[in-house]
């Protein structure tokens, strides 16, 4: 064998031992579209949930995301209270996924792309301490919507006097919401008026607007349902007292007026219709745009299986017809 042939054999033999050496590499072309990791994430899949807003939907939803995560391990889901204009406000910016909001969607939220649909219903009620020096004559008597509007709006009633009909001469001190939220939105829609249009401190929060009230014997404030009511009890806040409407205006509470002491009785009237809408009103979710993947599943979990857990949270259930047409909204 010459130099020459000898120099071929090595050379066919190291480029034999390199091909053996290298892994075999599979085709990937099967002829069908890849896989594609879904930009959207399930349940299955996991991921994260941001909601954000008001103080009156957030006792329900933080129960919901509770549960929500049990069934679903993977699933994180992020709450924050704040009221009802922080939440529209973080939807459509797309700092949150879904904004909690307490009072109607309005149209210019609307026209920004907010898409929404109710998944509860609540109320708001007016609040006094329990050691006003007419509280007897308060709760035996009620006060009528012009009454609470002339406290608020208009300012003629400036004391306890004038509010129960008595010639106590003690100042009334009044109090509203300072942040952006549906209770002052729909407490003053109750009175003809917007939130803009109410008198007196404003104070954040609904737990900081129940505070104030029972720290001040002469003060007068307004709450969601289940800041008016305690959780365990079922009676209204130690210190608070809620103030009957006289819907009929008959300077009396009726018999079927009579559902203020316990919060199981307060719901059950707003169920029914005795306790008026406003100030009971709807609460909802608001998403920039129809929400997708694993935000739409957890919306339509709360509409669906999420509606046993609700009057156990303290909250109304919507309508049937209501339910319907959200699930319906919703879409597939």
């Amino acid at each position: 064998m010459t130099p020459r042939s000898t120099l071929l054999v090595l050379a066919a033999a190291i480029v034999a031992l390199f091909l053996l050496g290298c892994p075999k590499q599979e085709s990937t072309d099967t002829g069908a579209p890849a896989t594609v990791s879904p930009t959207k994430p399930t349940a299955a899949a996991g991921g994260t949930i941001r909601i954000s807003g008001a103080w009156a939907l957030y006792p329900m939803v933080v129960k919901w995301a509770e549960i929500y995560q049990q069934l679903n391990p993977q699933v994180r889901i992020d709450v924050s209270a704040g009221g009802a204009g922080k939440g529209a406000a973080d939807a459509l910016g797309g700092l949150v996924d879904i904004g909690m909001v307490s009072r109607a969607i309005k149209p210019e939220e609307e026209a920004k792309g907010g898409w929404w649909v109710p998944v509860v219903k609540d109320a708001v009620f007016p609040t006094i301490n329990e050691k006003n020096p007419v509280a007897e004559q308060l709760l035996s008597r009620g006060l009528t919507r012009q009454v609470f509007r002339d406290i608020w709006i208009t300012g003629k009633i400036t004391t306890w006097g004038q509010a129960a009909g008595s010639d106590n001469r003690d100042k009334i001190t009044l109090f509203t919401r300072s942040d952006a939220c549906g209770a002052a939105d729909t407490w003053a829609k109750y009175l003809g008026g917007t939130q803009e249009d109410l008198r007196g401190t404003g104070v954040y929060g609904d737990p900081g607007l129940a505070e104030a009230v029972r720290k001040d014997p002469l003060a007068i404030g307004f709450n969601n349902l289940n800041y008016a009511y305690d959780a365990d009890t079922g009676r209204p806040v130690a210190g608070l007292r809620i103030v009957p409407l006289d819907v009929n205006g008959n300077g009396k509470v009726d018999e079927n007026e009579k559902f203020y002491d316990t919060k199981e009785a307060a719901v059950q009237a707003i169920q029914d219709g005795r306790y008026p809408s406003p100030p009971a009103r709807d609460l909802n979710f608001l998403c920039q745009g129809a929400p997708q993947g694993l935000t739409k599943e957890f919306i339509r979990w709360c509409l669906s299986e999420g509606q046993k857990y609700v009057l156990e949270a303290g909250f109304i259930p919507l309508t049937p017809e209501k339910l319907q047409a959200a699930v319906k909204k919703l879409g597939q």
